[in-house]
């Protein structure tokens, strides 16, 4: 059960920190404080299933124990969440991919027979509802906009595809706990999240690849390079200067 609190915490955290790089940086001053919300919602979702993943192992660690004291190959989120920014065409759809996942998954988990996790998950999806409207809204103004918006995010597909699978590819702990009923089977949620994708895709005349070779790992702590020069630099002031506290 840690294991997986880890990683949806993992989830949260990295992708919060890559919006978080946009502060400041945003196409429009709009853009730029919506991103940076959904970077702050994310955040404090790392934070509270690190909180309980410290009361369940009960050693003495707290949340930043595990955000700025755990080395790249301890990491469990996803690599689709990991890749570089790009320009605001990667980056919208970077988060539609895994808004489409994180809602169905986290309506399902509020389901959850663990009642933490069911609360936390209930909470949290009023979050990520406005999540995936603000990203499906995007894909629909950028893909059905000008001819080079359309490009641009058509181009983003074509880069980070090879990374949406995996979202939706069991690991041997979420076989494990979907057997137990802790949380949904991933095969049974992917229609549903697949279906989200082509209607949005589908609006805004954008391609999905058919017989893309997809990437895994992330989630057993396998990552690309760019995890490494995330947490140089998010975990830099910690190790330089032990004991600072969230």
């Amino acid at each position: 059960m840690n294991q997986y609190l880890l990683q949806l915490a993992d989830n949260a955290l990295i992708l919060g920190h890559r919006l978080g790089e946009w502060c400041g940086h945003a196409p429009e001053m709009e853009l730029d404080i919506a991103l940076t919300n959904i970077a702050l919602d994310l955040t404090g979702q790392a934070r509270s299933l690190y909180q309980r993943v410290a009361e369940l192992e009960g050693i003495g660690k707290d949340e930043d124990d595990y955000a700025y004291l755990r080395d790249v190959r301890e990491f469990r989120n996803a690599l689709l969440l990991e890749q570089p920014n790009g320009d605001f065409a990667h980056t919208i759809l970077r988060q539609f991919v895994f808004d489409a996942y994180n809602y169905y998954l986290y309506q399902a988990l509020a389901q959850s027979k663990d009642e933490w996790l069911a609360g936390f998950a209930a909470k949290s999806l009023k979050e990520i509802t406005y999540h995936l409207r603000f990203s499906s809204e995007w894909i629909l103004r950028l893909g059905d906009g000008t001819e080079v918006s359309h490009a641009k995010l058509q181009a983003a597909i074509e880069d980070l595809w090879t990374y949406s699978g995996e979202l939706t590819i069991p690991n041997e702990v979420e076989k494990d706990l979907a057997q137990q009923g802790i949380i949904p089977d991933l095969n049974l949620l992917k229609p549903a999240i697949e279906g989200k994708m082509s209607e949005i895709f589908a609006g805004a005349n954008l391609s999905m690849p058919a017989g893309i070779f997809m990437q895994t790992g992330g989630k057993d702590g396998r990552h690309s390079e760019y995890l490494g020069f995330i947490l140089a630099e998010m975990q830099f002031l910690q190790r330089a200067y032990p004991g600072q506290e969230w």
